[in-house]
């Protein structure tokens, strides 16, 4: 089969790659319909993640048909159309237990394109298949639906849960990426009086108002000014940082009102200074995690009833070839307003499964 390859920092090709096949009793393997790319691939590419070994396909999001279950998959079975989560979970060691299954001691957590071979590929083999797949409701196409594997719960849990937004609440997202606006988008669910969107790019702030941003400042313009006179002077109650670089963490510190909160989603490549000599007395709260996609099944249901603007985030769509170009549009988000890209949509040959 054909699979998007790392060689190496910046350094990937989208090549001829061993067909997957079942290897624990609890795989599924999945024929792949529909991939997008997400922020942590292009980290990976700069070098930014060495736990990935050259050789290894990319990819962590997928919709796509069940071919192959082992023997102890219960769940799903070959035919079913399935979301394959980001992250994989064993359901037994003690952080599964407690649905923190992004820190899964069993072999599970980020694997996919990160520890084995991920989704950028015609087929891909799914670990724990039981907790890491989700069947499909009819009325979510693959283009909709491949963006609950990751960017949508990651925005929901990591940045609008554990920033603890609240009725009322003045909420800052720092980064109008595809995270950052599904941040936005997961906000709104919790009613606060205001959300305000930070970025540099005006595509990004259009997109974030169209979303549910109620103010939109440019991170070159003093937005710090901006929530401080929105806000009495007190600061933003939540702000999540979707970015991940130094220069944005610490401004989304300088954001926060005391006794707030700051959800730091990004993916940082970098060391970022932590003012506690300003924090230490503010009762300040500050949160980072990964990703757990405990919520990705009611955010399937939210999907599909409608409540997700989901579709809105699709900016380009590729057929899975164009793996390359896709990636270029992507990290030329500046330049070619891309938001999320997702390919997929073409015929696939029968490729013949193996039992390892």
């Amino acid at each position: 089969m054909k699979g998007y390859v790392f060689h190496g920092p910046g350094q990937s090709s989208w090549e001829d790659v061993p067909d997957p096949g079942i290897q624990e009793a609890t795989d599924a393997v999945v024929r792949v319909d529909a991939v997008t790319i997400c922020g942590t691939d292009l980290h990976i590419l700069k070098g930014d993640v060495p736990e990935v070994r050259p050789g290894t396909v990319l990819g962590h999001e997928a919709v796509g048909e069940v071919v192959e279950t082992g023997s102890d998959v219960r769940t799903v079975r070959p035919g079913d159309r399935v979301l394959v989560s980001c992250i994989s979970a064993c359901g037994r060691c003690a952080y599964c237990r407690t649905g923190m299954y992004g820190q899964c001691r069993g072999g599970g957590g980020w694997i996919l394109g990160h520890l084995i071979d991920g989704t950028q590929a015609e087929y891909v083999r799914v670990p724990y298949a039981d907790l890491s797949v989700h069947a499909l409701p009819s009325t979510l196409d693959a283009t909709q639906a491949v963006l609950l594997a990751d960017i949508f719960p990651t925005a929901y849990e990591v940045g609008v849960l554990n920033g603890k937004v609240r009725p009322g609440d003045t909420v800052a997202v720092v980064g109008a990426g595809p995270v950052g606006l599904a941040a936005i988008a997961t906000a709104r669910l919790f009613s606060p009086e205001r959300i305000v969107a930070v970025d540099l790019a005006p595509a990004r702030l259009d997109a974030a108002k169209q979303l549910g941003a109620d103010a939109v400042a440019d991170a070159r313009e003093a937005p710090e000014q901006l929530i401080a006179d929105l806000t009495d002077g007190l600061g933003a109650d939540v702000v999540i940082e979707a970015v991940g670089i130094p220069a944005t963490f610490e401004m989304s510190t300088r954001m926060v009102r005391p006794g707030g909160h700051v959800a730091n989603v990004g993916v940082h490549g970098s060391p970022a200074t932590l003012h506690l000599e300003d924090l230490w007395i503010k009762n300040v709260t500050i949160t980072t995690g990964l990703v757990d996609t405990n919520t990705t099944p009611m955010l399937l249901r939210m999907a599909a009833a409608g409540r997700l603007p989901v579709q809105a985030l699709v900016t380009h769509t590729f057929p899975m070839h164009e793996m390359q170009e896709a990636y270029d549009v992507f990290a030329r988000a500046a330049d070619t307003g891309a938001l999320k890209v997702v390919l997929g949509g073409e015929s696939h040959e029968t490729v013949a499964v193996r039992t390892a």
